[in-house]
C-alpha cells in the first residue's frame, strides 16, 4: 500500500511540473488574446501582419508535428522540454525590444519550432506514459486545465501589471506591455531550471528509447496511420481545437463591437482563462467516471452551441450577458480541450510509437493554426462592424458538430 501512495505520488507530482513547464511555455506566443490591440501599437503594425505572425507559427508547428514525435521516440523529454524551455525565453528577450515587421516573422517562426518540434509531442507522450488506462481523462484533464491555471496565475499577474503602469501614466502602453512580456521571460528561465534538475528521465527508465532505436520509421507510419481510431481522435481535436482558437478573438471582438476598454476586456478575458481550470479537471475526472470519448461527443455540442450564441447576440447588449456568454464558452471549450487527448487511450498505441502518433494526429488536429488566422483576418476585413466575426463563429461552431459525431463513433469502437 505504502509503495502504491509513494509511486501515485511520484506520478502526480512529475506530472505538476510538466503542467508548469506547459502553462508557462505558451502565453508569450499568444500575448494578443489579452493584448491585441497594445501589440499593435506598441509594435506599429496591422491586425493583418499579426495574424500573419499567428498564420506563421501555425506553419512551423504543422512541419515540425511529426518530426516532434520522432524525437519523442527518441530522446529524453527531460532535456527537449528544458531546451525549450530556454529557447521561448531568449526567444521572448528579443521580442520584448519591440522590433520591426521582419524581425516578429522570424521570431514567431522560432518560437514554433521551440514549442512545437522539440516540446509538443514529448510533453504529451510523457504524460501519457505516466497515466495508467483508467486515468488517462484525468490525468489530460490535469495537464489542460493545470496549464490554465498556470495560465489564468499569470495573466491575472500580467494584467494588473498592465494596468498598474497605464494607471501611472496612460501614454505608457509600450513600457507596459514591455514589462509584461519581462515577467513572462522571468518565469520560463525559472522553470527551466526546475525541470532539468527535478524530471525524470521516464524514458531510459522504461526501455523505451533504447526500442524505438531500432524500430523502422516507414513501418511505424503504416502502423499509425491504418489505426481507424486515429482518424476520428484527430477530427475530434481538430474540430475541438477550433472551438477553442476561435476564443482568441474575442478580445478585438468585445473591444471594437461593445465599447469596452482595453482593461475591461482585459478582465474579461482573463476571467475565461480561469475556466480553464475548472473545464479541463472536472471534465477529466467525469470523463474517467462515465466514458471519456461520449463526454467529449455532449462537450462540443454544448460548445458549438455557445459559440453560435456568441455570434447572434445584439451589439446593445449588456456587458454582464456578455461576460457570462464569455465565460460560459471558456468553460466548455476548456472542457473540449481537457479530453480531447484522453481519446489518445482508446487507440490503444504501444509506447514506442507513442510519439509518432500523438505527431500524426497534432499536425491534424492543430491544422487550425494555419488557416484560421487567416480565415478570421479575410472575414472581419471584407465585413466590418463586427459581421466578419459572426461569420467567423458560426463557421466554427458547424464544424465543432463534425468532431462530436467523431467522439461518437470513437466511443462505440473496439477496445
Amino acid at each position: 500500500m505504502t509503495r502504491i501512495n509513494s509511486t501515485a505520488f511520484r506520478s502526480y507530482s512529475q506530472l505538476a511540473l510538466i503542467v508548469v513547464a506547459a502553462g508557462a511555455i505558451y502565453p508569450l506566443l499568444y500575448l494578443r488574446q489579452n493584448f491585441e490591440l497594445s501589440i499593435l501599437e506598441s509594435f506599429n503594425i496591422t491586425q493583418t501582419q499579426l495574424r500573419y505572425c499567428s498564420s506563421m507559427l501555425g506553419v512551423i508547428f504543422m512541419l515540425t508535428y511529426i518530426p516532434s514525435g520522432g524525437l519523442a521516440d527518441r530522446f529524453s523529454s527531460r532535456k527537449l522540454l528544458c531546451f525549450s524551455l530556454l529557447a521561448t525565453a531568449l526567444l521572448g528577450l528579443w521580442f520584448s525590444t519591440m522590433p520591426s515587421y521582419s524581425a516578429l516573422i522570424v521570431i514567431y517562426g522560432a518560437w514554433g519550432i521551440a514549442t512545437g518540434l522539440t516540446f509538443w509531442s514529448a510533453h504529451i507522450k510523457i504524460v501519457a506514459m505516466l497515466a495508467d488506462k483508467d486515468q488517462q481523462g484525468r490525468f489530460f484533464g490535469i495537464l489542460d486545465g493545470g496549464r490554465g491555471l498556470i495560465e489564468a496565475l499569470l495573466a491575472t499577474a500580467a494584467v494588473a501589471l498592465f494596468a498598474y503602469i497605464l494607471s501611472q501614466d496612460p501614454d505608457s502602453t509600450k513600457m507596459a506591455l514591455q514589462q509584461v512580456i519581462y515577467l513572462y521571460v522571468g518565469v520560463l528561465l525559472i522553470v527551466s531550471i526546475l525541470v532539468y534538475w527535478l524530471l525524470d528521465d521516464l524514458e531510459a527508465s522504461k526501455g523505451v528509447i533504447d526500442d524505438n532505436t531500432k524500430s523502422v520509421l516507414f513501418d511505424d507510419l503504416k502502423d499509425v496511420l491504418s489505426r481507424r481510431e486515429i482518424w476520428l481522435c484527430a477530427i475530434c481535436i481538430v474540430c475541438g481545437y477550433q472551438i477553442f482558437y476561435a476564443t482568441y478573438s474575442f478580445s478585438a471582438f468585445l473591444q471594437q463591437n461593445f465599447n469596452l476598454t482595453a482593461v475591461m476586456v482585459g478582465y474579461i478575458t482573463v476571467a475565461k482563462l480561469w475556466m480553464r481550470p475548472i473545464g479541463g479537471m472536472a471534465a477529466g475526472f467525469i470523463g474517467d467516471w462515465a466514458d471519456p470519448q461520449k463526454v467529449l461527443s455532449i462537450l462540443l455540442v454544448l460548445a458549438s452551441l455557445s459559440l453560435a450564441l456568441m455570434a447572434l447576440v445584439p451589439a446593445n447588449s449588456a456587458a454582464l450577458l456578455m461576460i457570462l456568454i464569455v465565460l460560459l464558452i471558456g468553460l466548455l471549450s476548456y472542457g473540449v480541450r481537457g479530453l480531447y487527448w484522453a481519446t489518445l487511450g482508446r487507440c490503444d498505441v504501444p509506447n514506442k510509437i507513442k510519439g509518432l502518433a500523438i505527431g500524426i494526429i497534432s499536425m491534424i488536429g492543430y491544422f487550425p493554426e494555419v488557416y484560421l488566422p487567416l480565415l478570421s483576418a479575410s472575414l472581419i476585413e471584407q465585413y466590418p462592424s463586427g459581421d466578419g466575426y459572426k461569420i467567423y463563429y458560426l463557421i466554427v461552431s458547424s464544424a465543432g458538430l463534425l468532431g462530436a459525431y467523431a467522439a461518437y463513433l470513437l466511443s462505440k469502437a473496439k477496445r
